[in-house]
């Protein structure tokens, strides 16, 4: 079919001839984006939301607010109109990186949500975990763990609860479990862990008797070193058995497992791989939150990690650097008989863990 311009008259503006003559051109074809424009593009949106997201309002203790979920954004092509010689060439594709509701035709969203600053936290200080040293503890030795520990207290004569000077606590633990450990702690005498004699069952006359099924074995609560060894190194699977094994002790099952793994961090020795599971198990927790700073028993300065419940926040404190963890701290976060809300409870500070030979020793250096 031949088209034949129309010539051009007083009466007849260039840009109408224009327009008529390029809708007789066929529609130029929609060029593929290659795989690599593709992926800076979708980079590029959730730049542009991260630059445009709110900054959160910040809570009080015990509380971290979230920022608002940003609009949902997608790449939009848009082809620019083009002048009659240039759309026998070819079309020009422009990209507008526009905010939008509308779903993309391919259904795909690209969605920019903020991850919670505890989880963040908890994640960076996974990754130094994991890079830590394995311990190097034999089946027939002792986990030892030096501390310095105050707790709270009133005095026999009642009154206001008090924080005592923070003192030395040591502790041995056999990795195996088999034989019993020792506490000492400056000014108290010598306790010995785990001293209870084996039950033992006789199936039938002249049977050796063996340990009675009934007696409890290592667990999250009653860990020994061989058995956190032994631990799931996927968050999911760990939480999960965390909260199994703390299940009917009392509080709210998210204050149990976050409870259960402060403990197994402050006086175990874990492999490099469960300790990092244990903190990104925790960043799964609802309710975990950041204080900016704390300080631990032998008066570092860190950045916490904490859970509120009944009217008390456990912190577990970390160094701001390295981020190895410091120690733990309870305050309470509601005035009552223990005095205003702020008041410390309980601090500790974690200063040494080795493997030592038999309970008492002390390691080397």
């Amino acid at each position: 079919m031949n088209v034949t311009p129309r010539r051009r008259t007083p009466d007849r503006p260039e840009e109408a001839e224009r327009q008529e003559m390029t809708a007789l051109l066929p529609p130029p074809s929609v060029p593929d984006l290659a795989p690599e424009r593709e992926r800076a593009l979708r980079q590029a949106v959730l730049r542009e939301a991260a630059r445009e997201e709110p900054a959160a309002a910040r809570g009080g203790l015990g509380r971290t607010a979230r920022a608002a979920r940003p609009p949902r954004r997608r790449f939009q092509v848009r082809f620019v109109a083009p002048a009659l010689a240039c759309a026998v060439a070819g079309a020009i594709v422009a990209v507008n990186l526009s905010s939008t509701d509308d779903e993309p035709r391919d259904g795909t969203r690209i969605e920019a949500q903020e991850t919670p600053e505890a989880t963040r936290l908890l994640d960076r200080v996974a990754l130094a975990a994991a890079e830590g040293e394995r311990p190097e503890v034999a089946a027939d030795q002792f986990v030892y763990v030096r501390s310095k520990v105050a707790y709270a207290g009133r005095s026999a004569g009642g009154g206001s609860v008090t924080l005592p000077p923070a003192h030395t606590r040591q502790v041995w633990l056999a990795a195996d479990g088999s034989r019993p450990g020792l506490l000492r702690e400056a000014g108290k005498p010598d306790s010995t862990l785990g001293d209870d004699a084996p039950v033992y069952t006789v199936d039938r006359p002249g049977a050796t008797p063996r340990p009675s099924a009934t007696g409890s074995g290592p667990s999250v609560t009653n860990p020994t070193h061989t058995y956190v060894a032994t631990l799931p190194t996927d968050p999911v699977a760990l939480l999960e058995l965390i909260r199994q094994q703390t299940r009917g002790q009392g509080q709210d099952p998210d204050q149990r497992a976050f409870t259960a793994i402060g403990e197994l961090l402050a006086e175990t020795w874990a492999p490099p791989k469960v300790n990092a599971a244990l903190y990104r198990a925790a960043g799964k927790i609802p309710g975990v939150t950041v204080v900016r700073s704390a300080k631990d028993a032998a008066g570092r300065e860190g950045v916490a990690v904490a859970r509120t419940a009944r009217g008390q926040q456990t912190q577990w404190i970390f160094d701001r650097t390295s981020h190895a963890f410091l120690g733990e701290r309870t305050v309470s976060t509601e005035a009552g008989d223990a005095g205003p809300a702020g008041t410390v409870l309980g601090t500790s500070a974690i200063l040494a863990k080795a493997a030592v030979d038999r309970a008492g020793q002390a390691p080397r250096g």
